[in-house]
């Protein structure tokens, strides 16, 4: 597809500068653990070249976004799931009302349902929740009732139990007059049978949980989880320990799965294989997986075997490279019509990079969840940017403010690690005050407000 077409489908759904399609949000205050804030006016160097460029040219940042959203088709594996299996799943149909909601006149309250002006005679047996249709009242008469009890025929209104008093002789009087329908829930009030409650492409939540049950539901129609494997690839990483002897950590296989995971997906393996193209090879040829995220080994080095192994299949490259810092050499590629491939640079934050790039939007269009409308926000200090690239920043939000963070290059994960999301940085930096896109971590908000990421 043309980079201008993508182009224009983006500019529908997500311009990563200032412009109609962004929208400003106050930011909520961080929970993370504190970090030091980028100095204003010393903003942080722009980081070097990764690697070189392969063909002369990159994807645009944005474009590549919107390749990769528009890579897979939508998941269209439905599967029926019971209610308590079916949390941080996508909804594969709209949900349709089963019954009118409430499906009977309930009282919204505890006291007496009434029939005509008071006083009222009070009937001996009240009307509890749970049970059948009750005898209809007539005028001047009133029964006790509790709060969801069916209300019956030719009632006039519910009187709160603080709102009556009855008399020596057991009649019912009122503080003050009943109105027509007072603390009634008339049948149909929330909904018909048939209204349309959600929309296909809904995220499970624990309220739509709820309404799908109060609406009747014991299963729902939802996508599987897109089926995701990590591939690490390095002979430098350990896996314990301290680093010794040239070897380092393996930061990304820790933190991909789970990421993985918070973005939507079934995480199916993680495979460590070092710097061996065969066993590369043997991977991506029998994985059945949806997405193989591989990380490191994407640039044109002695032991990068990712672009070869791609080329040696067959596979189709939708986007080599990505103007962007850091992780400039990801990679997007269509091994099969349903399997595609990340792949990530070997440095972290540029990991991240390729993770919120590539990957972020791919997953989103598999589990069916559709686009997430971007905001923007204002930065507190001012962002050196590259002269030609799109830069991705580590920020906290404080205060409806962006705070740019220190650690932020592309092999350190202390700034990410504090932070609340990306911001967007246009080629060639931003000002103090600007607006600018901010790319959330998926765990972020629900930290902030105390909550649990339960994807």
């Amino acid at each position: 597809m043309p980079d201008a077409e993508l182009d224009e489908a983006l500019a529908l759904v997500n311009d990563h500068r200032e412009g109609p399609g962004a929208t400003s949000r106050p930011a909520a205050p961080s929970g993370a653990p504190a970090a030091t804030p980028a100095p204003s006016p010393a903003p942080a160097p722009a980081p070097r070249s990764e690697a070189p460029d392969r063909h002369g040219h990159t994807t645009p940042w944005p474009t590549a976004r919107a390749r990769a959203a528009r890579a897979p088709r939508p998941g269209s594996a439905v599967t029926p799931v019971a209610l308590d299996q079916a949390l941080g799943l996508t909804l594969a149909a709209p949900l349709g009302a089963l019954t009118d909601l409430p499906s009977f006149d309930t009282s919204a309250m505890d006291g007496w349902v009434v029939a005509g002006p008071g006083p009222w005679d009070v009937r001996a047996e009240g009307i509890l929740a749970g049970h059948g249709r009750p005898e209809p009242l007539t005028d001047g008469e009133a029964v006790r009732i509790a709060t969801g009890a069916r209300i019956p025929q030719d009632a006039t209104g519910v009187l709160r139990s603080e709102h009556g008093r009855t008399d020596d002789s057991g009649r019912l009087h009122a503080g003050h007059e009943v109105v027509p329908g007072q603390d009634i829930r008339p049948r149909g009030q929330e909904c018909r049978s048939g209204d349309q409650l959600l929309p296909r492409g809904t995220l499970v939540t624990p309220a739509v949980l709820g309404l799908a049950a109060a609406a009747g539901y014991d299963t729902l129609p939802t996508l599987r989880r897109p089926r995701a494997e990590v591939l690490v690839l390095g002979d430098e990483l350990l896996t314990d320990g301290l680093p010794r002897d040239g070897l380092i950590r393996d930061a990304l296989g820790p933190m991909l799965p789970p990421w993985l995971r918070a973005l939507g997906a079934e995480v199916t393996a993680v495979r460590r294989l070092g710097d061996d193209a065969e066993a590369l090879h043997k991977a991506i040829t029998t994985s059945d997986a949806d997405l193989l995220v591989t990380t490191g080994g994407t640039a044109s080095g002695p032991v990068d075997h990712v672009h070869p192994i791609l080329t040696r299949i067959g596979a189709e490259l939708l986007v080599d490279g990505v103007a962007v810092r850091p992780g400039h050499p990801m990679l997007l590629a269509r091994i099969r019509p349903d399997q595609h491939l990340v792949g990530l640079p070997g440095n972290p934050l540029a990991a991240v990079s390729g993770l919120l790039t590539l990957a972020e939007p791919l997953l989103r269009t598999l589990s069916g969840r559709g686009n997430q409308a971007a905001y923007t926000a204002p930065v507190r200090d001012d962002v050196q940017g590259h002269p030609h690239d799109t830069r991705l920043v580590p920020v906290t939000l404080r205060s409806e403010h962006a705070v740019p963070l220190h650690f932020n290059g592309p092999a350190m994960l202390r700034g990410i690690a504090a932070a609340d999301g990306l911001v967007v940085v246009p080629p060639g930096g931003a000002h103090q005050e600007q607006e600018l896109e901010i790319l959330d971590l998926p765990w972020a908000l629900m930290a902030s407000d105390g909550g649990v990421c339960f994807t």
